[in-house]
């Protein structure tokens, strides 16, 4: 298995999770996301993008890392692209560091999409903020080892079919579940969480790492 981190411009926090979930991957950052290399410790070895929001007082080690620079007029993001170099890398697992938040929602709201995509072409995707994570979810069963008391949602993609969800607060057998609907919101982790889905395509949304409230 081959493991790149993608570093995007959305919201990123450092926490020990992340630091493991990053380990040893290959890193490749996005235009802005280069600034996470910072936050992370990490050196990438490749930048992607039109370069048009590119942080200020880089340190030389970043301000040098091989550079892919495309027009700011083009069909693809500058997330896209730094994945699309993954794969060309023959990334097999990728974990999108900076996926949620930022300036742009449309951009989040596609890395969601697209991490979707992944998946169903047989790439292992995490999208991270360092306080929330997003997996895929396909037809199939999958567990996930959090802790007592972590809150997250299932968001759903398209109708969903044969959703069963259990250690959790509020388990869920075999249940149908509109697009659309707020059903899966808001749950919680009670000893091992685990779901299995008839038909469909939604995503976990856990929160590991909560922010105190503002």
């Amino acid at each position: 298995m081959s493991a790149f981190t993608i570093l995007l411009g959305g919201d990123l926090i450092r926490t020990p999770l992340l630091d493991r979930q990053v380990a040893g991957t290959r890193v490749i950052a996005a235009d802005a996301g280069i600034g996470h290399a910072r936050t992370l410790g990490v050196t990438p070895e490749l930048w992607v993008g039109d370069f048009d929001s590119v942080p200020a007082d880089l340190p030389d080690d970043l301000t040098a890392v091989p550079r892919h620079v495309f027009p700011a007029e083009k069909d693809s993001t500058d997330g896209e692209l730094a994945i699309a170099a993954a794969l060309e890398r023959g990334a097999t697992s990728l974990v999108l560091a900076g996926a949620f938040g930022g300036r742009r929602i449309d951009h989040a709201f596609l890395h969601l999409a697209l991490s979707l995509r992944l998946a169903e072409s047989g790439t292992d995707v995490l999208l991270t903020s360092g306080a929330q994570e997003g997996i895929p979810l396909l037809p199939g069963k999958a567990g996930f080892d959090y802790a007592d008391g972590t809150l997250f949602s299932i968001l759903d993609f398209s109708d969903l079919t044969g959703l069963t969800v259990s250690g959790a607060k509020w388990p869920l057998n075999h249940v149908e579940v509109a697009f659309g609907s707020s059903l899966t919101l808001s749950n919680e982790v009670k000893g091992r969480l685990e779901i299995a889905l008839d038909s469909g395509r939604a995503l976990l949304l856990a929160h590991p790492f909560p922010l105190p409230e503002s």
